[in-house]
């Protein structure tokens, strides 16, 4: 049964929600300033990563699983069943990763989506053809790229990204995974959870959006800190010389090489893409930084922590394998043609 939430307190909670976030840069450099570590030092860069991603990513998080709970009030599991799992596969597959293009969910919304579409009875593949392209293509890293390079080498990118979802959703989907989920997520279709609830006036949809956000960001709250934490470590102590050195160089390694190196990392599209901008200044090649953008924003240690809160060790290596093997075609496709 929900409970009654008054309109004031959505209100108040809105605007404390706007006023933290719009003043996490402040607030960052307020902490790194009162720390005893200069903040050009590795550790003083990697602790202010920390103390600006952290309350980001968890205010973020819990924006989009507040209003996702709201959402989910109208687009019941049998509606998003009707949309994908009632399609051909292949076209199932190519809506979830469309989808995943046009809506601005970054790796940090892994878990909540998963279970969303599970609950729905979407097939295993089409929920990974959505998880794969939600935050390698979408809108920001189109925007961008169309600024920074042209229509041309965007519009390649969107269409390469596309086949990577769609291809690796449907590969996913051909192996019947499905064993390979934790046991409390293969539950899931058999009983509703407590944030999916029948709601009908307005303040029963705020209501729904505050459970929401109690139940996911409950379950996933440290899963998100640790791979905060391993992003931190990586962006304080890894040069950027260093990466360009590798990436740079015309040999068939660089691309597997930066895939590797992108991995561990942790960024969204919009955060990534500056870098490529720098590591093509410093004469990396572009097949090679694309591959490794798409490797840290769709294969980042931190999201294969987060979804371990779901996915077994097994599915989480063929996940990183098949989408690994996608997005090293695409950087030696861009090598070659650019």
């Amino acid at each position: 049964m929900l409970k009654k939430y008054p309109l004031s307190t959505f209100v108040f909670l809105l605007i404390i929600w706007i006023v933290l976030y719009s003043n996490l840069v402040a607030f960052a450099d307020w902490v790194v300033s009162m720390l005893p570590v200069h903040s050009d030092s590795h550790l003083g860069e990697a602790l202010a990563f920390f103390i600006y991603d952290a309350p980001k990513v968890l205010l973020l998080l819990s924006g989009v699983v507040f209003f996702m709970g709201i959402i989910n009030t109208w687009f019941t599991p049998e509606r998003t069943r009707a949309l994908l799992a009632g399609r051909s596969l292949g076209l199932a597959n190519i809506l979830a990763a469309s989808l995943g293009v046009v809506t601005p969910f970054c790796s940090c919304s892994a878990v909540p989506l998963f279970i969303g579409f599970v609950q729905a009875g979407v097939p295993l593949g089409v929920t990974f053809s959505f998880l794969i392209a939600a935050p390698m293509v979408n809108e920001i890293a189109l925007t961008l790229l169309f600024g920074l390079f042209g229509w041309k080498i965007a519009m390649l990118y969107l269409v390469l990204g596309l086949m990577v979802a769609i291809f690796g959703g449907l590969v996913l989907g051909r192996l019947h995974l499905e064993k390979y989920l934790e046991q409390w997520v293969q539950d899931i279709p058999k009983k509703q959870i407590s944030f999916q609830v029948e709601a009908t006036s307005f303040s029963q949809r705020i209501d729904a959006g505050y459970l929401a956000v109690k139940e996911i960001l409950g379950n996933v709250w440290i899963y998100i800190l640790l791979g905060i934490s391993v992003g931190a470590f990586i962006h304080g102590y890894v040069p950027a010389n260093f990466m360009a050195s590798f990436m740079g160089k015309d040999a068939w390694w660089s691309v597997p090489l930066a895939v590797i190196f992108g991995i561990p990392m942790y960024s969204s599209a919009a955060g990534i893409i500056p870098v490529v901008q720098a590591l093509l200044a410093k004469g990396a090649a572009l097949g090679t930084s694309l591959a490794f953008m798409m490797s840290v924003v769709a294969l980042s240690l931190p999201e294969m922590i987060i979804l371990r809160n779901v996915l077994s060790v097994k599915l989480i290596g063929l996940f990183i394998g098949i989408v690994a093997t996608g997005i090293l075609f695409v950087g030696l496709i861009f090598n070659i043609v650019l």
